[in-house]
């Protein structure tokens, strides 16, 4: 078996890698606070939340606050299950060098 066997090509990207890591820290979290933490345009975090949302790694929220309109997400256990053995993958190559 390869060492990069459980490593995701999903979580590839350094936002997908932010947003995941933001998620499996906290219940859920917001698109403000996830745009502020990763420090990420609108369009951006969106196509990446969009990719996440499509692996089912992660579950989409919407619902109005007062007015405006507030989008959270959560990890799903699929997402949460597969980014564990990601970074398991990634702690495995760094140890055999």
């Amino acid at each position: 078996m390869s060492i990069i066997t459980n490593i995701n090509k999903v979580f590839d990207h350094r936002i997908r890698l932010g947003i995941m890591s933001i998620l499996m820290v906290n219940e859920y979290a917001d698109f403000n606070t996830l745009k502020e933490l990763l420090d990420v345009t609108d369009g951006n975090l969106a196509s990446h939340t969009k990719a996440l949302e499509k692996a089912e790694y992660i579950s989409v929220e919407k619902q109005f606050i007062g007015r405006k309109p507030n989008t959270r997400y959560a990890t799903t256990k699929l997402g949460r299950l597969e980014f564990k053995k990601h970074i398991e993958a990634l702690e495995k190559l760094i140890n055999k060098q």
